[in-house]
Parts: structure tokens; sequence; C-alpha cells
């Protein structure tokens, strides 16, 4: 009687769950009809000689850091090698028109586009920022890019897609509904194994809350969450007909989570060193004041806390009266209104530990004025853990200041290392080893900070705008075959 039962309700369930999956298949395919249709409508008349669409998805392409840079450069390559390719921009910056975010890649990067640029403005980007999704954060902004994807997939349907931003979630549907082919350059991994460690050692950082940690049940609950989601994201990734990382780091990551070893490729950032270069470098003469610079997003991954207490442990510790005086410039872009706030609280944070005169903040700076303070700067300072690369790092290098970064990530795996057997910059890991290493920076002799400086400044050319053109034209190559 029981096994009767079962049978009759497990049956029906069984014939409808199959119903609905060939009303799904057959919606789906229904849709990629109807948007090939679209495809073709727009190819229509151009005799097979009209130009290439190439779609670059990339929310927020006004913002001022380096993964837009990579973006500016990425399509200034695409201009100079495809004379049939035009170049597509899926961007929610509605504030601003194409002509200003065009003039805002060269006022910031020193980037000029040799065609211009056609922008596809989305309304729905709010789907995929953080502040909508207080829980389950990473989910919440993944289906809201799946949601945003749509909206740019509707607007303009291209032939090939490169997702420049790590919304990994949009590929499938470019690829599957759109009819593209597919490519991304992945800055950071939206989730990584380091991720899954700290929620498993239960260590508290700016993405893993005190009250999680503390609950043995919260951490496994959030593990499994985590677990689940990078399923997920390697599910989507694989998608890819084409991968570029930034770094070993991330290289290492996407290998283990993508599995895409034969389609997934090396490439370094664009950095702007011979704009950097060509400040002279020469031994630092007598002077009453000495900077350390910061350039980096005003991020909460960014740690300015960490950079701000550091250096007013240095203060603290410095001798009364001891010259000369020390100045921290904190330089970055700030993007939305959570951004401005964040740079409120670092200011807040300067007036606790006293040391407000000695903190100086510069925000959306033009290009020449950043030169400016890197050519004056002594010290670099850079303090996120496991940064995925570091472009502001290698830019104060080639600018001819002592780096001082992270113990981790991009900094330590392929930017600050021995050069021809020679020290490059120095690492550090916490309040305590900034702050000392600082002071031993400062202590060393003019001449030995010179031999470091040039170390550097030789170890930078294979971050060169002309070497990201080389590899990335050989990684996109199948795309275009």
């Amino acid at each position: 009687a029981c096994f009767r039962l079962l049978c009759s309700l497990l049956l029906p369930a069984l014939f409808l769950s199959g119903i609905l999956c060939i009303c799904l298949v057959v919606l789906l395919w229904g849709v990629r009809l109807w948007i090939q249709r679209k495809k073709q409508l727009r190819s229509a008349g151009r005799d097979g000689k009209g130009p290439l669409l190439v779609g670059f998805f990339h929310p927020y392409c006004n913002a001022g850091g380096g993964g837009e840079r990579v973006l500016w450069c990425a399509i200034r390559t695409l201009q100079k090698k495809y004379k049939n390719v035009t170049c597509v921009v899926y961007t929610g910056d509605r504030d601003a028109t194409g002509e200003e975010i065009v003039e805002g890649a060269f006022r910031r990067f020193n980037i000029k586009l040799i065609h211009p640029v056609k922008f596809v403005f989305l309304e729905k980007r709010f789907l995929v920022e953080a502040s909508l999704y207080p829980h389950f954060t990473l989910l919440g902004q993944s289906l809201g890019s799946v949601f945003l994807g749509w909206e740019a997939l509707l607007k303009c349907v291209p032939d090939i897609y490169i997702d420049s931003m790590g919304y990994a979630f949009t590929i499938p549907l470019f690829k599957y509904l759109g009819g593209c082919r597919v490519g991304c350059y992945v800055h950071y991994p939206t989730i990584s194994t380091d991720m899954l460690s700290v929620v498993r050692n239960q260590d508290t950082r700016f993405n893993n809350a005190a009250f999680i940690t503390s609950s043995p049940l919260f951490s496994k609950f959030k593990l499994v969450y985590y677990y689940f989601f990078a399923f997920m994201y390697g599910l989507v990734g694989s998608c890819s007909d084409v991968v570029m990382v930034n770094s070993s780091w991330t290289l290492n990551h996407i290998l283990s989570l993508w599995r895409a070893g034969a389609c997934t490729s090396v490439v370094y950032p664009p950095c702007d060193v011979q704009a950097f270069l060509d400040i002279p470098l020469e031994v630092e003469k007598n002077t009453s004041e000495y900077s350390v610079v910061s350039v980096s997003q005003f991020r909460p991954e960014k740690d300015h806390p960490l950079q701000i207490r550091a250096f007013a442990k240095l203060l603290k510790e410095k001798r009364v009266g001891q010259e000369p005086s020390l100045k921290l410039i904190l330089i970055g872009g700030c993007r939305n209104q959570q951004d401005e706030e964040r740079v409120n609280n670092l200011k807040r944070l300067c007036e606790e530990l006293g040391v407000s005169d000695d903190v100086v903040f510069r925000i959306n700076i033009p290009f020449e004025e950043l030169k400016r303070h890197l050519a004056e700067a002594t010290i670099g300072l850079h303090t996120m853990w496991n940064e995925h690369f570091g472009i502001g790092v290698v830019e104060c290098m080639a600018a001819g200041t002592v780096i001082l970064a992270h113990n981790s990530g991009g900094p330590k795996l392929d930017i600050v290392v021995p050069h021809e057997g020679h020290i490059t910059g120095f690492l550090a890991e916490d309040e305590d080893s900034y702050a000392e290493t600082m002071a031993c920076i400062f202590s060393l002799p003019p001449e030995k900070r010179l031999e470091i400086r040039e170390n550097a400044r030789r170890s930078v050319h294979r971050f060169s705008d002309q070497h990201f053109e080389d590899t990335f034209l050989l990684s996109v190559e199948p795309l275009f075959n």
C-alpha cells in the first residue's frame, strides 16, 4: 500500500518535472532564436564587410581604478589591430555622456582612443550594488548581474562579448542566448580558496563579520554557502572561450575553480610605466619633509585604516624634534557616496589618532597631479591583503619611490620580487611591521635608497602598455578567427 502510494505521488511529480523542463528548454531556445534574429537584422545590408561588434561589459567604466585602465587599453589595442571592429561598452554610468567618459579616460590614464566608442547605458546597475544585499552579497550581486546582463543583451547583441569587470554569471547568457564568442579578463576571482580558508578558520575580515566567526554554526553554514557558490562560479566561468587573468595569484585560483587551463593565460594589466619613467631619478637632496604616498581606490579591501595606524605608530615612535617631518598622502578614486563616507571615516580616524595635520587626502585627481606627488615621495605604500595584482604598486616603483606593499597576492608573487638578484622593494603584514619597515627605509642612506629605486625601475618594463598589447592580442586571437 505504501509503495503504491509512493508511486502514485512520485510518477506524476516526475512527469510534471519533465514537462516543465521541456517547456523551459523550448522557451530558452525560442529566446535564443529571437535574439539571433535581432542580430541578423543588425547585420543586414553589411555584405559581410560591416563592423564586427565587440562588447565590453563594464558597468563602472567611469571609475578611476586599474580595472578601467585595462578596459581603455584593451579597446585602444583592438582599434589599432582591427580596422573592422566597433567597440561597445555596456555601462551604468548614466550621470555622464560618452564624450565625458572618454575624456575622463584620457585625463586620468593618459589613454587616447583612435576611433569613437559606442556606449550602451544600462538602467539596472543598482542590481549589482553590494549595499542592496546586506546578506548573501556574493549570490545577490551575481544574480543581479544576470538581470543587468539581460538588459545589456536586449539593447545590443555583440559578435564578441568580453566581461572586463568580473561578472562571470553574464558569460553563459551571452554565449548560449546571444550566440556570441565570449571571453573575460579576471581582475579578482569573485570567490577564492583564500576566502574559503578565512571562513573555515573563523578569521575576522572585512568580508567575514565577527558575529559569524564567533559562532561555529554560522561559520559552518557560511562555509556550505561558499562551497555552493564556488561550484556555481566555476560552472559559469568554464563557459568562456578565452580567459585572461592579471597575475600568478589570480591564475592559481581561476585554474582551481574554473578548470579551463587550455584557454587561460596571464595578461599583466597595462601600467603607464613610461609616463613615470620620465621622472628624473637622483639621490635625494636634503629636505625638511618626506612624504609617504598611497595610490588606491577608497574601498574597504584596500585597508586604508592600516596605513593610517601604521603611520601614526611611526610618528609616535619618532624622536621628538627629529627632522625631517613626515607626511602621509592618500590618493584615490571615489566611485559613489559609500566611498565618500569611507573617506570621512578615515578622516575621523586621523583625528582620533592625532595625525590629522600629517595626513593629506587627494581624491579623483588628474594624472599630472598624481605624477607630481609620486615624483616627490620617498615611500610608496600599499596595504591590501591578497591584492590580485597592484597597478598602484607598479606605478610607485616606476616613479622612483621605495615601495612597501603587503606580503601577499600579486605584489608578493609578481611585482616586489628580486630583479636580476637585486632587491626592488619591501613587504609587510601588520601595523607593527609596516611602521618598522617605514622607519627602516627612512634610516637607509640616500645612496642605498637610490639603488633600490633603480632596481625597481628596471623591473617594471614587463608591465608596460606595449607588453599588455602584445599578450592581450595573442590571448583574444581565437575570438576573432
